[in-house]
This record gives C-alpha cells, structure tokens and sequence, in this order.
C-alpha cells in the first residue's frame, strides 16, 4: 500500500511540474512570480465577502481605495490590487471588454505622443515584452463601438500598485492580470467608481484554533 501511495505521489508530482513547464513555455516572456512578494500584503490577491448588486462576472474598479473586484457567486469577489490614473487622468463609467490580448502591442494616443517623449518614440506601436508598458495582458475598454482608450493592463513595476501613478490606465502585476485575463471573456462588464466607494467589502477572519483539553490538563 506504501509503495503505491508513493507512486501515486511521485506521478502527481510530475504531471504538475510538467502544467508547469508548459505554461510557461506557452508564454513569450516570462511572468514574474516574485512580482508578488513585492506587493504589500494589502494588496494581493485575496477573495473577499462582497456586498452588492452587480451580477457575478462583472468587474468593478474601486478607483479610491486601489481595488479591482471580479464579483463571484455567493456573495464573494476575488480581489486585486492595483495602480490608477493621477490627478487629471482618471476615469470612471462603465464599459465592456471587447478585445483581449496577450503581451499587446503598445500604441499610445496622439495626446500623449505630443506631451511624452517616450510616447512619441513609439508613435507607430511598441511591440509587446519585458519593455512594454502595457505588460503581460490587456484588456480594452469599449462604450459601444468606441474605444474608450483605457486599459487594464499588466505592468514591471510592483512598486506603482496601490498608488495614483498612471495616465488613467488600472494597472496590475503581470501575474494578476494574466489570473483576470483566464478568468474573463470579451464582453464582460466594467464598472469604474470614482471618488467615495458604496461597496461593502469584508475580509474572512481566520478562524481561532480551538483548544484540546486533555486529561493532563
């Protein structure tokens, strides 16, 4: 029994080490996971208790407290730090995910070109990579047929989540964003909130370890 028990353990093993690989090796570039341990605890992924009126599957951005919830049944929503557009360059409305695209060419609006030096060097479109601003993943954000020009995206720089740093864009650590990007189809909803948040929002608390009384006690 022993011995199949460790035989069994040994082919799980390598079954999940070869999902391993091979995700990986599916992927241009590598995604950094260390990325994570960068983040501050507050803003990593977690599933929370989530009180509200919005369907499973949307995605709501809680702009002021630099969250992003993807809404599950149950009353729950799997939660994601993230990093938003400064003063000036911020969003908010609701709109759908119309095309999704992994390690996306960069091309930056015409806006930017004429105010960003970096921008305007790649007026014509940046090919996607370790360089890329726009990250592992992207998800476009549509008003009907327009293109709002406001991303969820991935990003290199784990110090920008939970801050006010972007041109508007919600950015993500790559691994995070390619987690949504498994997650959610062209078509899903977007709501983007500004200013004070009418979510109610509430952490599982870990449960206390009960005492086992023995008769030495």
């Amino acid at each position: 029994m022993k011995r199949r028990e460790l035989l069994t353990g040994v082919l799980a093993s390598v079954a999940t080490a070869s999902l391993v690989v091979s995700e990986a090796a599916a992927e241009k570039f590598p995604i950094s996971r260390a990325d994570i341990q960068k983040v501050p605890p507050k803003y990593r992924k977690k599933t929370v208790r989530f009180q509200s009126d919005y369907p499973s599957g949307t995605i709501v951005v809680d702009t002021r407290n630099k969250f992003l919830y993807l809404v599950q049944p149950g009353g729950r929503a799997i939660r994601y730090g993230i990093g938003v557009g400064r003063q000036g360059f911020s969003w908010s409305g609701a709109a759908v995910i119309k095309r999704k695209a992994k390690w996306p060419t960069w091309t930056p609006p015409a806006a930017m070109v004429a105010r960003d030096e970096f921008a305007a060097q790649w007026a014509n479109g940046m090919p996607g990579g370790p360089k890329n601003p726009l990250g592992a993943r992207a998800l476009y954000l549509y008003q009907g047929n327009v293109d709002t020009l406001y991303r969820i995206h991935g990003t290199f720089a784990p110090s920008s989540i939970g801050k006010a740093v972007s041109s508007g864009c919600i950015r993500m650590i790559n691994a995070d964003v390619a987690d949504l990007y498994d997650r959610v189809s062209t078509g899903t909803r977007v709501v983007v909130l500004q200013g004070h948040s009418p979510l109610v929002v509430e952490e599982d608390r870990p449960r206390k370890r009960r005492r086992i009384f023995s008769i030495f006690d």
